[in-house]
């Protein structure tokens, strides 16, 4: 657990710098901190209030302090800021209210506070709430699939959360390899080869057996087409022994290409497609395995070999190599996980289905084999079901009966099903209504959000440009003044938090909720403050409020893969 701790801590974004009012205020506190204890190190950090009434931030450091000090959380919180505008006595000017309550330091900060907040935003532009380089290398596994069939629903659900996820940790600063292991190490390539064989034989037999382990569906036809117009009948009379590699591999080979295309076309973008059977081959496997025998992590029974994955949480003790001689699929594991580790990764994730929360431990014990210990994560995508109607659709490729990811594209468009897959925390289960995707009204979350952005882009083409080029210089935001102009501001000041939560926490549906929120707040704005009103200045101001909505929505809209659009007529559904 130390080394998880560890790893949380260098993952940990560097948070960039406040608005003066509310860092001026955390070093008051610092100093009244220090002051009473005698000493500095002791950190105060703010959070916003679920309850709007307790303020905009607030800060338990009381809490921490009450069992040293042996006082009441709320006479230590009294004290701190009695302390800290003795500190600092011109705080009072920044900040609307502070309080100690139940031993915790709320405060609400006054409107110019949010004003910088926009001021900001408008400055930086797109690098608002970017992280500086962090130095950790993160190795990003997710979407890895059996190479035996087109990628499904379930599929695109993972490769939406992972590569949400992977754009966020490079916006907060961290160094990130987004890998794809092709699992064509193991038996279900043999079934794959005899399924695309039988297929084949059918052209002309078309009684021809089909294997009972084999993949039935028609995603094959095609590629056995491709070889009776290439290769003729060259293989009718051939032996198993000489037609089972071919089709293995050329089939193998088809589906891998048709994977990568799917995967490129959703925005799903990998630096590394990492073939199993090539690091069993580069004697990846020998490597990983000599690292456990040296930790002694392995000892044999019944002519096997065993890892000791226990002593880290496993429920039982792994067989690596089999009395035959034979790896096992955690013999993959061991080898594509030495081999990350040996590129210079410090921290693994692997994004797994649902029927994989026993890695857990057993990768627990790899990373400690290798000197990385807690540097192992995975994360589990929950059970999917998807809706057409009242019906549910099985995504068995060896029934037959799959829906694609391609088909999902195709229907309602990448947008909608990359912002629907990563909407639920990956741990919750998903139901995707495929009917709300494609509903073109604000009861479909995407398209609000996508329409907040479209408005903004409406309002800006009908202000002039020299309107345009004053609002994005922050001229007149002190006339920002109403409650939803307040409110809004706050929305979009949240957005380097937001961005620290979903890496910390690895919640990428962080993203698309907040994105919804800023869309709300926005349009509550659009209702009760006309922008391009008489008055000169609220114009300007209001325009400027809009040009940070519309950045911090085009931000967080990149984040989840999604299209930002000028316009919702133009709006495209892209495959």
């Amino acid at each position: 657990m130390e080394g998880i701790r560890y790893y949380r801590e260098a993952m940990r974004p560097m948070a960039p710098a406040q608005t003066d009012g509310l860092e001026r205020f955390r070093t008051a506190l610092s100093r009244a901190v220090a002051e009473m204890m005698g000493s500095d190190g002791v950190a105060v950090d703010f959070e916003t209030p679920r309850n709007p009434q307790h303020g905009d931030f607030a800060t338990n450091v009381a809490f921490g302090l009450a069992k040293t000090m042996r006082r009441a959380p709320q006479a230590i919180a009294t004290a701190l800021l009695e302390g800290a505008f003795r500190a600092d006595p011109g705080l009072q000017e920044m900040l609307q209210d502070a309080s100690a309550l139940a031993g915790f330091i709320n405060v609400r900060m006054s409107a110019a506070y949010w004003h910088n907040a926009v001021r900001r935003i408008l400055r930086e532009n797109n690098d608002y709430g970017r992280g500086a380089p962090t130095g950790v290398h993160v190795s990003l596994e997710f979407g890895s699939a059996n190479p035996t069939g087109p990628l499904s629903a379930v599929q695109g659900r993972t490769l939406s959360v992972g590569s949400t996820l992977a754009n966020t940790m490079r916006f907060a600063g961290h160094a990130v390899t987004v890998e794809w292991i092709t699992n064509d190490a193991g038996t279900q390539i043999d079934a794959l080869g005899r399924s695309l064989y039988a297929r084949y034989r059918q052209h002309w037999e078309p009684e021809y057996p089909f294997p009972e382990d084999g993949y039935p569906g028609d995603y094959l036809l095609p590629i056995a087409g491709e070889l009776v117009q290439t290769d003729g009948q060259r293989w009718v009379h051939a032996s198993e022994r000489e037609w089972l590699p071919f089709f293995s591999r050329f089939g193998r080979d088809r589906i891998v290409a048709e994977q990568q295309s799917v995967a490129e076309s959703f925005g799903a973008h990998f630096d590394v497609w990492q073939s199993e059977k090539a690091l069993h081959d580069q004697g990846a496997v020998e490597a990983g395995i000599a690292r456990l025998r040296a930790m002694n992590l392995t000892y044999e029974r019944d002519g096997a070999l065993w890892v000791r994955t226990t002593e880290y949480g496993d429920d039982e003790d792994r067989v690596v190599i089999r009395s035959d001689g034979r790896p096992t699929y955690y013999a993959g594991d061991v080898a594509y996980h030495y081999d990350k580790f040996a590129r210079g990764a410090d921290l693994v994730i692997d994004i797994l289905g649902p029927d994989h929360h026993g890695y857990i431990g057993r990768l627990n014990a790899l990373a400690a084999a290798y000197d990385h210990p807690g540097g192992i994560e995975v994360l589990v995508s929950q059970q999917m079901t998807l809706k057409r109607g009242e019906h549910t659709v099985s995504l068995s490729k060896r029934g037959g009966n799959i829906v694609t990811l391609r088909e999902i594209m195709e229907e309602v468009g990448v947008d909608a099903a990359r912002f629907f897959f990563v909407m639920p925390s990956p741990d919750s289960p998903l139901t995707f209504d495929l009917t709300l995707a494609k509903e073109q009204s604000d009861v479909n979350p995407v398209f609000y959000v996508q329409y907040g952005h479209a408005r903004i882009a409406s309002i800006e083409r009908r202000a002039t440009p020299e309107q345009c080029e004053r609002a994005a210089r922050a001229e007149h935001l002190e006339r920002l003044s109403e409650p939803e102009e307040l409110a809004l501001a706050k929305r979009l000041h949240e957005f380097p938090r937001v961005v620290r939560g979903a890496v910390e926490f690895r919640a990428p549906h962080r993203l698309t909720r907040y994105a919804r929120e800023v869309a709300a707040d926005f349009h509550q704005f659009y209702t009760a403050c006309r922008v391009l009103v008489e008055d000169d200045e609220v114009r300007i101001a209001r325009l400027a409020l809009a040009r940070a909505t519309k950045t911090i929505l085009a931000l967080v809209l990149g984040l989840a893969g999604v299209f930002a659009p000028e316009s919702m007529e133009r709006l495209p559904v892209t495959s």
